[in-house]
């Protein structure tokens, strides 16, 4: 950890948070800020392979024209597929939850995880249009660097948003019910245009609170459940912004 004055100095020099003992730090910044900044670098770096991963495999989706006639044709193929691709990542979750600190395995899980996904992100976006798929990508970017930039100014500042986690439980909650009531009894694109605004305001949220996570709470070793954290809301922010813009369109 280092002599009490090294580690203010370290603290200064890697992100300019309130030193311990300042009376502004919070007592999870006790640790070596350096370690703490390479974790933090370690999750975006993974992070961000995801989601190139994730353009790549969905923009083949989108774009292969044998994909786009073979679900259009809702045929019984079709159907076992699309339920297939979108239950495979929540299958994968299981594994992953136990196995999450066993390294390399957890990277395999992570790395099926991101492809299963990827495929799921491209299948809800057959049917959006591509200018569509383009703005949403957009707001989502300048949503999340928006939302991270002030989340680590709020952190440096002390301020905690852990508070937030129970309602964001409660809200994912209602928004499930939602979606499976407009699935049962569809209520017409009014309905869904409601439900994409809610959910991306929702999941805006989560961003804010994993990252405060990602900055404050998680282990070192913990770094394919930040990163699996980050990358959920990212998708989730995008694909609820593509059923806002599609529904209204």
């Amino acid at each position: 950890m280092g002599k009490a004055g090294d580690h203010h100095h370290g603290v200064e020099a890697v992100g300019g948070f309130p030193p311990p003992g300042s009376g502004a730090c919070p007592p999870y910044m006790i640790e070596n800020p350096q370690l703490r900044w390479a974790f933090i670098r370690k999750v975006y770096v993974i992070v961000a392979m995801q989601m190139l991963a994730t353009v790549a495999v969905a923009a083949a989706v989108y774009f292969a024209p044998a994909i786009r006639r073979f679900f259009a044709a809702r045929t019984t193929a079709a159907l076992v597929a699309f339920v297939a691709i979108i239950i495979s990542p929540i299958i994968l979750m299981v594994p992953m939850v136990f196995l999450r600190k066993r390294h390399p395995i957890n990277l395999f899980l992570l790395a099926l995880f991101t492809i299963c996904e990827s495929f799921a992100v491209g299948l809800g976006c057959l049917s959006a249009k591509g200018i569509i798929v383009i703005e949403a990508a957009s707001l989502t970017f300048v949503v999340v660097f928006g939302l991270t930039l002030y989340t680590f100014w709020a952190a440096k500042r002390g301020h905690d948003f852990s508070f937030l986690g129970p309602f964001l439980i409660a809200a994912s909650l209602i928004l499930v019910i939602y979606c499976l009531v407009q699935f049962l009894l569809p209520m017409g694109k009014v309905a869904m245009t409601v439900y994409g605004c809610i959910a991306a305001l929702v999941f805006s949220g989560f961003i804010i609170y994993d990252t405060d996570n990602l900055i404050k709470r998680h282990s070192y070793d913990e770094y394919v459940t930040a990163a699996i954290s980050l990358y959920l809301d990212v998708i989730n922010i995008f694909m609820s912004i593509v059923t806002c813009l599609n529904s209204s369109d």
